[in-house]
């Protein structure tokens, strides 16, 4: 196994087991109050995935990485307490876009930093500029009441720039801006790339991808009166605090 490949695997082990287990330690602060609980999205995963990877194999440690930077976006409020990025250069940057900061991100919340375009109005699917981080997430956590799960594909390279292809599926069951849910799988793939600094924490982060392989599902459904979808957001909001983030497990 390569010096840099062996490094990474060992310091995300350690980044991921400080995650999950130290941070009762607790100057972290959250946005609900405490680490998530995935339990509905975990047997998502587990159920629908199409690679197992070797406990240790540099595509195990991609996917968890990956999982563990996207719950910290989603979950914490201040960047001083990521532990998978460094934030003095961290970029996200989605289909060439020009890229994001570490804060820029964490302000727009990663369902918004992910869905932003440049399009016309008239043709945007989802207006990511008129959500907020809240808003964003109580609507795919409507339209997802068990999670939308993400697993690594592939590896393509290894570190310090790391090339991976990717699935991202969950079920369309509950509304989505208006849409009725179908009860039927929605799932896109993508290609990322990876750069990380000696300290194995990601600097860029690049995905590329096809929204309307996303949006083609959830817009199958018919449009729903305006009092159901107040109803089914109430509901949404007290799942908040639960699960929903785009790169869980």
């Amino acid at each position: 196994m390569a010096t840099a490949e062996a490094a990474l695997i060992k310091k995300s082990r350690d980044i991921y087991r400080s995650i999950l287990h130290d941070e009762a330690e607790n100057t972290t602060q959250w946005r609900h109050g405490g680490p998530p609980v995935y339990d509905s999205v975990n047997q998502l995963f587990e159920e629908g995935r199409t690679k197992e990877w070797p406990k240790g194999s540099l595509e195990e440690v991609v996917q968890n990485a990956i999982k563990s930077w996207e719950m910290e976006l989603s979950h914490k409020t201040r960047l001083q307490d990521f532990k998978t990025i460094n934030p003095d250069k961290f970029k996200l940057i989605v289909n060439g876009r020009e890229g994001l900061s570490g804060e820029e991100t964490l302000r727009l919340g990663s369902y918004n930093a992910l869905l932003k375009n440049s399009l016309p109005k008239e043709f945007q699917y989802y207006k990511a500029d008129e959500e907020t981080f809240e808003s964003s997430h109580d609507a795919f956590r409507s339209a997802f009441p068990r999670g939308f799960a993400w697993e690594v594909l592939n590896v393509y390279s290894g570190p310090p720039v790391i090339s991976f292809k990717f699935r991202h599926w969950g079920f369309f069951e509950g509304p989505f801006k208006g849409h009725a849910p179908t009860g039927e799988k929605v799932e896109f793939h993508g290609l990322g790339v990876l750069k990380i600094d000696e300290s194995q924490r990601a600097e860029d982060v690049e995905i590329y991808y096809d929204p309307a392989e996303l949006f083609g599902g959830l817009l199958k459904g018919p449009l729903i009166s305006p009092s159901q979808s107040e109803s089914e957001d109430n509901t949404a909001s007290v799942a908040a605090a639960t699960h929903g983030c785009p790169f869980s497990k």
